[in-house]
């Protein structure tokens, strides 16, 4: 499968869209961080196939966010006193 802008950006778009559903604030912004690290540090590549390596780890990091996000939301929490709470002052 070649790798093109197209479907790596989308890879990127997916990783940080499912990231937003954790609802454990630490693990999503450990998640969203890393990503975008992952994705800067990687930007140059020019490789085929490092960069075939780099969308394989990239799915199969997607994959395991989806399962883990999907099991975080069974057993959630309450929003931690660092996430912004909606008041309702006017």
């Amino acid at each position: 499968m070649a790798c093109t802008r197209e479907t790596i950006l989308s890879l990127y778009r997916n990783l940080i869209r499912e990231s937003k559903k954790w609802s454990a604030y630490n693990y999503r912004m450990y998640a969203l961080r890393k990503i975008r690290h992952e994705f800067q540090q990687n930007k140059l590549l020019t490789d085929p196939t490092k960069i075939e390596e780099c969308y394989r780890q990239g799915h199969e990091a997607l994959e395991m966010i989806i399962r883990q996000v999907t099991i975080g939301n069974l057993y959630g929490t309450g929003p931690l006193v660092i996430e912004k709470q909606k008041t309702n002052v006017q």
